[in-house]
């Protein structure tokens, strides 16, 4: 009958705790080890030969790596057979298995890193959770260089949260500084992982993001980090518009709709609250939406234009088309703009039609030529009464 004998490596025993503490806590004991040999090494070469403590101590030192400069050696018995002794045992043995745990350990880390189980030490993150059904190496590229194009996000540690790359980030997103943890954000484990406790911002993606039915798998995410506290923290993409109401009325602060060609407007909406609103409206015809006039523009500035379309209620000037047919976003405020077409956010109900924004631009013009006759009448008034004082 076969005795239980003892394995060959002591954490199979252990398989229920984390492999990485397992190593960590054997290359501690080992160097306890290693330094109360070498402690006692050193007292009896000090005591026993005719060194110095320092002397003592680099003669060991010496002895431990093996490079035998030959200026000190022990002169006694005692003193060589213990550094006999530190030889075997300090430097063949104990360096060796340190090493070999050290090797084994990097090769552990860098095996858990890949495959989605490494937990990062992270504070003040983005956690994203979810991947998109298809294209979630492009949506995750763009949408990390758009983040980190915004001020104050330059260096944002971002984490995803998913069952996908099983085998590891693709290259671009590697990179691109971005880790993955494998898991469900469904799962408080992996929650606590991910150390949604600590991040700045959590995003909840929509599993898929044409199915209704996955606003389910949102919502019971979206609770669970609410129970936490971490709503005012969290982002979430909702698939039907009705389901809207169930997400804010647990904490969660923004809610979109999955635009998953535009990750731009995933960013503005968790580094900007709220601009998400007016970008989603964009989209539809339900209450604004951008209307391109045809129209000649020559003597006005950008800051005339946008002036006589909200005075006139005909809406918000966001383009203007140049002769070249290039559309013309942000233009300074003071120049003449020189162009054949405006883009304008009208109302998507009785949206006004080109003549009225042509009366527009022409009653303003009426006021800015008025205004300026009356700014050079009181400037000819205050000029007749300066000389008038002088004489």
């Amino acid at each position: 009958m076969q005795r239980n004998r003892r394995p060959l490596n002591p954490e199979h025993q252990l398989s229920h705790l984390p492999m990485s503490g397992i190593i960590r806590s054997r290359i501690k004991r080992l160097f306890t080890i290693l330094g109360g040999l070498l402690a006692a090494q050193i007292t009896l070469i000090w005591l026993v030969e005719d060194l110095t403590l320092f002397e003592s101590t680099w003669m060991t030192m010496t002895t431990l790596v093996t490079v035998g400069y030959g200026d000190f050696a022990p002169e006694t018995y005692i003193g060589r057979i213990s550094t006999i002794f530190v030889m075997f045992i300090g430097a063949i043995t104990l360096l060796t298995l340190i090493v070999s745990d050290y090797i084994e350990y990097r090769f552990y880390r860098r095996e858990r890193i890949l495959t989605g189980r490494w937990i990062y030490a992270m504070k003040d993150h983005i956690v994203i959770i979810n991947t998109p059904q298809t294209g979630g190496e492009q949506y995750f590229s763009r949408f990390a260089s758009q983040v980190r194009a915004v001020p104050g996000y330059e260096t944002v540690p971002i984490m995803i949260l998913t069952r996908q790359f099983p085998s590891g980030l693709p290259p671009e997103l590697s990179d691109n500084g971005l880790v993955h943890f494998h898991g469900s954000g469904s799962d408080p484990a992996a929650l606590k992982a991910v150390h949604a406790g600590g991040a700045r911002h959590i995003i909840v993606l929509a599993a898929d993001e044409s199915d209704p039915s996955s606003d389910s798998l949102t919502f019971d995410i979206a609770h669970r980090l609410s129970e936490a506290n971490l709503g005012q923290k969290v982002t979430v993409e909702c698939v039907r518009d009705e389901n809207r109401g169930r997400f804010t009325a647990v904490g969660v602060r923004t809610v979109i709709r999955p635009v998953r060609t535009y990750p731009e407007i995933m960013v503005r909406s968790v580094v900007a609250p709220g601009s998400e609103k007016v970008l989603e409206d964009l989209f539809n015809y339900q209450h604004d939406h951008p209307h391109r006039y045809e129209i000649d523009l020559d003597d006005l500035t950008w800051a005339d234009i946008v002036s006589a379309l909200i005075r006139h209620g005909i809406g918000t000037a966001l383009a203007y088309i140049d002769e070249n047919n290039d559309v013309v976003c942000h233009p300074p405020a003071d120049e003449e703009i020189e162009g054949k077409g405006l883009i304008v956010l009208v109302k998507s109900v009785e949206t006004p039609d080109v003549e009225m924004v042509k009366e527009a631009l022409a009653h303003y013009r009426e006021f800015i030529r008025k205004w300026h006759e009356l700014h050079n009448q009181v400037l000819e008034e205050e000029a007749s009464t300066a000389k008038t004082a002088d004489s």
